[in-house]
């Protein structure tokens, strides 16, 4: 392995043929976001697949009941943690807590997949909106429930959810602060597919067998290409293509995978 796995504290990671699973780990709290190390083992977790050739797609899923809880309510309600301090001070620890994770997260190489295993709150939901593809268990929830505590979802929450769904239902959702099924949500577009429990992690590494079968440099490329679309000019846009498809052809990959290709049409 060219890069050893980093060292986690409160989630667990593997890789497995090019699909690096990433577990988190602590659902004595429903894998809550704050009052925890998960912040932190993402943030790990996303510099160290960055830096690993061998990875081709990023598997995130919870331990427990829960995916995430996002919040830690208790510390909310004690004014402790996270949420201690007057404005600055919280300002302060939101930049340098859990909004590293979205930068993080958005700055992932390789598609990002979230296997969700059960409830997706408020920042867990948010978690869930950064991965690239998202395969539900009927036992999954998702809330945007942020002002339902009174507060605003802090983590980007609104900046990711209508790239997913659109500004109108996204609206609804994070107004509302609804709590919504596994069904609903895919009827919303939020989740690719929705699948029985014991179903979700075969089906989920399947989706991400499947990418990582590609060629690996091309892949990273190619999801470089869909992230930096939506906010670019077509010519502009077609000009990185041009460069990037120049790398592409140079690529031993490239030519293997032709070889390939050629072969069977021999059959």
């Amino acid at each position: 392995m060219s890069q050893p796995l980093p060292e986690l504290t409160d989630a667990t990671l593997t890789l497995d043929n090019r699909v690096a699973t990433l577990t988190l780990d602590r659902h004595d709290v429903r894998n809550a976001l704050t009052g925890t190390a998960l912040v932190d083992d993402i943030v790990a977790t996303a510099a160290w697949v960055n830096g690993c050739q061998e990875v081709s797609v990023l598997l995130i899923t919870g331990a427990g009941s829960a995916f995430c809880a996002g919040g830690n309510v208790k510390d909310m309600a004690e004014r402790g943690g996270d949420f201690a301090g007057d404005v600055a001070e919280v300002a302060e620890r939101y930049r340098t807590g859990i909004q590293r994770m979205p930068l993080a997260l958005h700055k992932v190489e390789v598609p990002i997949i979230a296997a969700v295993n059960g409830a997706a709150i408020g920042a867990g939901f948010d978690l869930a909106n950064m991965a690239d593809m998202r395969i539900a268990s009927r036992k999954a929830s998702f809330g945007e429930t942020f002002l339902n505590l009174g507060i605003i979802p802090g983590d980007g929450g609104a900046w990711f959810m209508q790239r997913q769904i659109g500004y109108q239902r996204a609206f609804e959702l994070t107004l509302s602060g609804r709590v919504i099924s596994a069904e609903e949500a895919f009827a919303y577009g939020i989740v690719l597919e929705v699948v029985e429990p014991e179903q979700l992690m075969e089906t989920a590494m399947a989706h991400a067998q499947r990418i990582a079968a590609q060629p690996p440099k091309a892949t990273r490329l190619t999801k470089r290409l869909m992230k930096m679309a939506p906010d670019m000019e077509l010519k502009a846009f077609l000009d990185v293509c041009a460069v990037f498809q120049g790398m592409c052809h140079n690529e031993p990959e490239h030519l293997r995978a032709v070889e390939r290709l050629m072969a069977r049409m021999k059959r």
